[in-house]
């Protein structure tokens, strides 16, 4: 398994963006980041290569937030330049950002991929055209696939972000849009659960009574069988829930945020692929004892917040008999098991 890279990150918060969403406070994200320079990218850069890390993980620049390709192309020059040196070196292996899918074209394609950059990601947040009019996201779906096409003809991978719990939204609606990302075969994904912040034009439509977040349990529900649909198609989702931040919980009105959002979805997704093969194993067993190889990664996930999970199986009678044993070495969210024969006669 390829380990995750070494990402160096710089902020660009909400610059190049045309407007402002629904669910965005345009006022606290701008007023949360440094203007970036050259020689701040630069310092950056050298003072993170001289942390101890894995030599086998690639090294990724990153610059999030905002859309990069609504800069000005002067301003992108001097931002990509300014890593240019490290990527010559061999210091650093490629440039991530992300950008709105209508803010790509072919020229802009051309224009990232000579300057080093190897992995766009597009904020599609939906691909129902009602509702990204009701969020004044300003861009189709159309244009996601378009955009999709412009950076794989210049050989650029691509990543997609959607949203769920957004005004208007259904649950059929995700899980089609969910679906249609499937079929652009993205090289990752991200999942976010929509926020209410904090003078955002969604405060004012939940103040109203226009706007219902989605409850904890309903946004970690989706979320799972979001993540279900991608893993099946083999595309990793590489976050689950907003990065947690003080400036975050200081702004939050309402919605399902937790600090652990995406561990919370992995150990309800854990827990039913769990109860599933326990169910079949505890018929199949006769008198014979099972072991369950785990990853010692998933130790949490297998116990559940509070130890709910382990809890509820143990009330299923799931854990009888049942040895758990946590392999470093295993990849995360695999089970698998032994049968142990207790008795001489394996027919017991």
């Amino acid at each position: 398994m390829a380990s995750t890279p070494f990402i160096i990150p710089f902020f660009i918060a909400h610059q190049g963006c045309p407007h402002q969403c629904v669910f965005c406070n345009q006022h606290v994200i701008t007023g949360s980041s440094r203007w970036l320079t050259a020689e701040l990218v630069k310092e950056e850069i050298s003072r993170c290569l001289g942390w101890p890390r894995d030599g086998r993980r690639q090294v990724q620049v990153a610059f999030y937030g905002g859309s990069f390709t609504g800069l000005e192309r002067g301003r992108q020059e001097e931002l990509l330049g300014a890593v240019g040196p490290f990527l010559e070196r061999g210091e650093v292996d490629l440039i991530r950002l992300s950008t709105r899918p209508d803010y790509i074209d072919q020229d802009k394609a051309r224009f990232l991929k000579e300057r080093g950059v190897g992995l766009v990601e597009l904020g599609i947040q939906s691909f129902d055209a009602g509702v990204l009019e009701r969020c004044r996201r300003g861009h189709t779906a159309q244009q996601v696939s378009e955009a999709f096409a412009h950076l794989r003809q210049a050989k650029i991978g691509v990543g997609g972000q959607l949203m769920v719990g957004l005004p208007g939204e259904t649950t059929a609606g995700v899980l089609a849009g969910a679906r249609r990302l499937v079929a652009l075969k993205p090289d990752l994904v991200r999942i976010y659960p929509t926020l209410v912040l904090k003078a955002s034009p969604l405060a004012d439509l939940l103040a109203a009574g226009s706007y219902r977040p989605l409850s904890m349990n309903r946004a970690m529900a989706l979320c799972c069988r979001l993540k279900e649909i991608f893993a099946a198609a083999g595309i990793p989702v590489v976050r689950l829930g907003l990065q947690p931040a003080a400036s975050l919980e200081h702004d939050l009105v309402a919605g399902p945020y937790h600090p652990a959002f995406g561990e919370l979805v992995l150990s309800r997704l854990y827990f039913k692929r769990m109860r599933k093969r326990l169910a079949i194993l505890q018929k199949e067993r006769g008198c014979a004892k099972i072991r369950l190889i785990l990853s010692a990664a998933d130790r949490s996930l297998f116990a559940g917040q509070k130890r709910c999970s382990a809890g509820r199986l143990t009330a299923l009678g799931l854990l009888d008999e049942v040895e758990p044993v946590f392999l470093p070495g295993q990849p995360r969210l695999t089970i698998n098991h032994e049968i142990i024969h207790v008795s001489p006669d394996p027919h017991c």
